[in-house]
């Protein structure tokens, strides 16, 4: 089959590099890929919003299949304009995607539905919403509605602090158009848990959990960003959690979106938090996360273009999935000044010996004359796979000292024990 990736982080650097096992596939090309994506597929400088490009471009090249990997597109309808040309798709359609595109309709679903989140309201006015901040007493968390990159959500200690994310994403429109409205809720606290789940809009089947690190700087510190770097599986998740998971948030909100009319096939993301009320949704995401598929996908035994398959002709029930045991821990290598603005076109220079089963993803890199540059804020993922938690840390920090361009940094504390608790 001829299939197409669409996206060009570390996040899509994964799915490749699991896709290109599967015998199912003949020619392979990712629009528009990075500087280590092309050593396995070919890469074609379309960007992933360009959606008419990317619709000739399927019917030029007779795409049989295609991943719409980045929330952008998804959101956009790109998987409807694909299926109206009769090129099947992993990735919900536009209605679907809504559970990202906009946080106050994934709230007032949960809220239709009986689905646990935190307590919260919707705010369209400026005015209305700094009043409802200053009245508010403790820490609240202020989201911007649309997509944001990972970026749109301050956790805020107070009314000031509330008051200042509303009119940077409000009047001041940090974030764009997605800054229309805010979500203003309660801050939960305790452990943080990623949950991927593939679902073909009746079956919903959870991978390995992650616990992903938002913030910029060692001990959760320093402003929210795409992900700093993760761990599977979550130490906090045990069994009976994901079996209440299972009961109170998978199935309901898989069930909810197609009485809705909004039935979701494709990865669905549950960020959780595990409070002393039991678990409840902080956010839905409607692809692979970013960093958790480079921790979860290397752990993936089965053929995930199959997988893939089987969500998209609603049989995945019938399919093979399955995951090694054993650990991972995922290292992000930033450029200086993420997740602000940063400096691109530094050197890349990875050194020999890489440690075992460690993979090195790119996300923000370019090829330039033979060599390779920097080009975005999060420029790599380091994931190292072993029998224990311990053990990938170390292999995951081993292969991070080898990897060297100006102004590259990381967080030294993914996967140690407390790393990922705290409110939000």
């Amino acid at each position: 089959m001829n299939v197409m990736v669409v996206g060009g982080g570390g996040r899509e650097h994964a799915i490749v590099e699991k896709l290109v096992r599967s015998p199912r596939i003949g020619s392979l090309c990712v629009l528009p890929g990075n500087g280590g994506i092309a050593d396995l597929a070919e890469c074609v400088p379309i960007p992933a919003t360009d959606l008419d490009s990317i619709v000739a471009f399927a019917a030029e090249r007779s795409i049989d299949f295609a991943v719409v990997a980045p929330d952008d597109p998804l959101v956009m309808g790109l998987v409807d304009r694909l299926e109206a040309v009769g090129v099947r798709c992993f990735g919900p359609n536009a209605r679907a995607a809504a559970i990202e595109g906009s946080k106050a309709y994934a709230k007032d679903l949960m809220r239709r539905y009986g689905i646990p989140t935190a307590r919260y309201e919707v705010f369209d006015d400026v005015d209305r919403a700094l009043e409802y901040a200053a009245s508010a007493k403790g820490p609240m968390v202020v989201k911007a509605d649309g997509l944001a990159r990972g970026k749109g959500v301050v956790v805020a200690e107070d009314a000031v602090q509330a008051g200042a994310a509303i009119v940077s994403i409000m009047r001041d429109r940090v974030f764009g158009a997605s800054g229309e409205r805010v979500v203003i809720e309660e801050r939960l606290s305790g452990p943080e848990v990623s949950v991927l789940a593939f679902t073909d809009g009746r079956t919903i089947v959870p991978m390995v959990s992650s616990m992903d690190h938002k913030r910029a700087f060692d001990g959760d510190t320093g402003p929210n960003t795409g992900g700093m770097g993760a761990v599977a599986p979550n130490p906090y998740y045990a069994p009976e959690i994901a079996d209440a998971c299972m009961e109170r948030i998978f199935r309901p909100t898989v069930e909810a979106l197609r009485a809705e009319g909004r039935p979701f096939r494709g990865c669905l993301y549950f960020g959780l938090m595990l409070t002393e009320e039991g678990p409840k949704v902080i956010e839905y995401n409607c692809r692979f996360g970013d960093p958790e598929a480079q921790a979860v996908l290397p752990l993936l035994e089965s053929d995930l273009f199959e997988i893939l398959l089987a969500v998209s002709g609603e049989r995945l029930a019938e399919a093979d999935v399955r995951f090694a045991d054993g650990a991972s821990c995922c290292v992000v290598v930033a450029s200086s000044g993420y997740p602000g603005p940063v400096r691109d076109g530094m050197e890349i220079y990875v050194g020999a010996g890489l440690p075992p089963e460690t993979i090195v993803y790119h996300a923000g890199t370019r090829r330039e004359g033979g060599r390779l540059r920097t080009a975005g804020g999060r420029v790599l993922s380091v994931t190292a796979v072993a029998p224990t938690a311990e053990e990938a840390r170390a292999r995951a920090y081993a292969a991070v000292g080898l990897i060297h361009f100006e102004g590259a940094r990381f967080r030294n504390d993914i996967g140690m024990a407390g790393g990922s608790i705290h409110g939000s």
